[in-house]
């Protein structure tokens, strides 16, 4: 039986935008390991994880399999800072052994079977590697036109061989999943996200773990006016989003009350953005408490009457905080398809009694002026209430 020159099933990640962060780059490379390892632990794998120059190798135990890599390059896919995940081979550092390798690796391929047009494209990281990466393209190259008599495509080739020579081993694949892309999770601090049950919220949050914040999420329930749909529902968007940093924490408010406050207030256009400004009011408190440097809000400009500039501007007013809002400038349908693709438009468009039902006026104010809402809330004591209403929420653990 002929031993085989591909050796063990490994993973090998490729780096974005960290590697343009210049002597801050340590420190991001390693909070993305730290959130690789995290990400590694339910799969019950011991994983040697190491870095190397402009990527990062995930290597597993002798014999793992190639199942257990595949499962392995799925789950990191989803870890923010990465731009591509493949699952490669580790291949002896010996030009022969390349060669080999190369030939095994396409040899029961599909595009092989049709005759495809095929490129080796190599990078030679260890400049102690007797041939230069053209070399090494022209050598593997040639021997897979020979044997498989594939011809050529360097511009627009359907099958890739791709051969990485760094410090201890050779790495060759073909293809790749594309990573989330963005900056590591906590690399740029906390935050807290108003978490509806809709759907731009979650889209937001996403987008914000991509720039590296670690998000905590606060709903807002009607109860006791409502049931508790609103809140498995923001449960399970959590759950769905959790996946892209880990360690998330759903807190709930309890807001019916505070609305039916906010109704008989007798500022029945008025009564939405007097809402959302007391949600914000609300959601400060509980950041103060968790650390939170910023507020994240699903809000798109101009989509419906509490997100018009002036009524944006009214809410900004309400807290010190800065507020963050991704999704200012998409449209709706930008924002159904960032949904669907990240695995929330599904449990979004679920059915629920969302606690801003409670209060929809027949026409809602376009233009709030902010001294108006400032008499509103002086008659509810909204300094105070605010403070109430972060005492009452409820921690869910996932």
């Amino acid at each position: 039986m002929t031993m085989s020159a591909l050796g063990e099933p490994c993973v090998l990640l490729k780096l974005g935008e960290i590697v343009l962060k210049g002597k801050n780059r340590e420190l991001f490379e390693r909070r993305l390991i730290d959130n690789i390892r995290f990400a590694l632990k339910d799969l019950d794998l011991k994983t040697d994880v190491r870095r190397r120059h402009g990527v990062i190798a995930i290597f597993l135990p002798q014999g793992s399999g190639v199942e257990r890599a595949d499962a392995v390059a799925q789950r990191v896919a989803d870890v923010p800072g990465l731009v591509w995940i493949h699952r490669a081979w580790q291949v002896a550092k010996d030009p022969d052994t390349v060669v080999k390798a190369g030939l095994e690796l396409i040899r029961d391929s599909e595009e092989v079977r049709r005759g495809a047009r095929f490129a080796v494209r190599s990078r030679r990281r260890d400049k102690r590697f007797p041939l230069r990466s053209n070399d090494l393209d022209r050598l593997v190259g040639g021997a897979i036109n020979d044997e498989y008599n594939l011809p050529v495509d360097l511009k627009n080739p359907e099958l890739t061989v791709f051969i990485e020579v760094d410090r201890d081993e050779v790495f060759i694949f073909t293809g790749g999943i594309p990573g989330q892309g963005g900056l590591p999770v906590g690399s740029s601090g906390r935050a807290l996200v108003l978490m509806s049950g809709g759907i731009d919220s979650p889209v937001a949050a996403y987008r914000m773990m991509k720039r590296g914040l670690h998000v905590d999420f606060l709903h807002f329930s009607g109860i006791p006016f409502t049931t508790s749909e609103s809140i498995y529902k923001a449960y399970a968007l959590v759950r769905k989003l959790d996946r892209f940093q880990g360690r998330s924490r759903l807190w709930v408010v309890p807001f019916g009350k505070a609305q039916q406050s906010i109704r008989t207030s007798g500022q029945d256009r008025l009564a939405v953005i007097a809402q959302r400004r007391l949600m914000l009011k609300t959601a400060e408190e509980v950041a103060h408490r968790i650390r939170a440097g910023a507020l994240i809000t699903g809000d798109a400009l101009g989509q419906v009457s509490s997100q018009t500039l002036a009524n944006i501007t009214a809410q900004d007013n309400a807290v010190e905080l800065p507020i963050l809002r991704p999704l200012v400038g998409w449209d709706k349908t930008e924002i159904m398809a960032e949904a669907r693709r990240i695995g929330t438009l599904e449990i979004s468009e679920l059915p629920d009694e969302d606690c801003c039902s409670l209060l929809a006026p027949k026409r809602a104010e376009t233009r709030a002026k902010i001294e108006d809402l400032k008499q509103i809330e002086k008659r509810l004591d909204a300094e105070e209430l605010c403070v109430q209403l972060a005492d009452s929420i409820q921690e869910y653990k996932l």
